[in-house]
């Protein structure tokens, strides 16, 4: 692992995720920039004092060096957006596979430089937009794909956060401090962060890919330097037209992103608050409720549901799908075997560049005076 040290948010769950399955085991780690506070969280990690490194270069190196079936397998890299790019390129090119988290890099420059150097060295790489790894997703990705909802013509994602809803990042608030500070985050804030989970969730559901966007980006908290709010208009594949809402200053709201997608024969609404319950609306008929591990599902639901109906499967569960299917094309890869499409479901590094797109873009776009701007 590449940052997250003890204490971190997401360093925390991306741990929590890999180890649920028990297909992965933490060996190795640069947990900080700062080598004693990297020492401190190998050691509360119970980890090999010798494996844990003072920065990620002298980690890849010393583990590259060691025999197969000792070295890492994979780097997870955890780093604010500001360090994936480096951490990524050093695993890639030393032969180790990646997980990373969203957005994939600082830029979309570096993005493209990564989704080349993946194919060359033929990497498994995941991007932890953790929202597909619901079972209720997958579900609702599959009915699209089979056609139960007809033609697509709308759909309606949204992503309202109220954390941000006062200038939290001058109380010293590690999360907050970097999320706003383009230093750090890159050249957009709220759509960086959480308008990105919202456009993949759209795509990888819909299976269509955004054409053309109309944005408006708003900064409503004095002073603060990246966007906390915005509205999109979305033009995608085939005719269908979008609205994509993502905002960190909605007051009282926790981590509600939510989708609905409208077909000519039916429509379908999820949202993470009620993360095991897909809701299916038809032309004159009855709404039908589909839940999590009942009734007849999709492979790929099966596939992510672990425990029997009624217990509830969340978000760690979702996050630990990825980690699942990526560790199973790992082995399949290392036992030279050609991975399922099961395995295959998660985000990659191509999911990683259209997200780096889509936060130029709508960064374009908020600036111009056109109304749309080509995605």
């Amino acid at each position: 692992m590449v940052g997250g040290g003890i204490g971190a948010f997401i360093g925390d769950v991306h741990r929590m995720a890999a180890r649920l399955d028990g297909k992965i085991e933490l060996v190795a780690g640069a947990f900080s920039s700062n080598p004693k506070k990297s020492k401190k969280s190998g050691k509360e990690l119970g980890l090999d004092p010798n494996r844990v490194y003072n920065n990620f270069a002298e980690m890849i190196e010393a583990e590259k060096d060691l025999p197969k079936g000792e070295r890492i397998d994979f780097v997870s890299i955890v780093t604010p957006n500001h360090v994936h790019f480096e951490p990524a390129k050093a695993a890639i090119e030393a032969g180790f596979h990646v997980v990373c988290d969203k957005p994939v890099t600082f830029n979309l420059d570096e993005a493209k430089q990564l989704q080349k150097l993946v194919k060359k060295h033929k990497t498994v790489f995941a991007l932890t937009h953790n929202y597909t790894g619901y079972p209720m997703v997958k579900e609702a990705r599959a009915m699209v794909a089979k056609g139960d909802l007809g033609n697509i013509r709308r759909v309606v994602v949204e992503y309202p956060q109220g954390w941000l809803a006062t200038r939290l990042e001058e109380s010293g608030q590690k999360q907050a401090s970097w999320r706003t500070d383009p230093s750090k985050s890159g050249k957009a804030g709220c759509m960086g962060d959480i308008g990105t989970h919202a456009e993949n969730l759209a795509e990888y559901v819909t299976g269509l890919k955004i054409k053309r966007i109309c944005a408006d980006l708003n900064i409503f908290v004095k002073g603060r330097k990246l966007d906390d709010d915005g509205a999109v208009l979305l033009e995608f594949e085939k005719g269908a037209k979008g609205i994509l809402f993502a905002s960190q200053i909605a007051t009282g709201e926790e981590n509600n992103i939510r989708l609905r997608v409208y077909g000519d024969k039916g429509g379908l609404d999820w949202s993470q608050m009620k993360p095991n319950t897909l809701t299916v609306r038809r032309l004159n008929k009855n709404i039908e409720i589909k839940r999590t591990g009942v009734g007849k599902l999709s492979k790929a639901a099966q596939a992510a549901t672990r425990i029997p109906a009624g217990h509830p499967e969340g978000f760690i569960e979702a996050f630990a799908n990825i980690y699942k299917n990526f560790a199973d094309t790992v082995l399949a890869v290392q036992r030279k075997r050609q991975p399922n499409a099961i395995n295959l479901d998660f985000p990659t590094i191509e999911d990683g560049v259209r997200g780096m797109q889509f936060i130029d873009k709508v960064v374009e776009s908020s600036e111009s005076d056109k109304k749309w701007t080509k995605f």
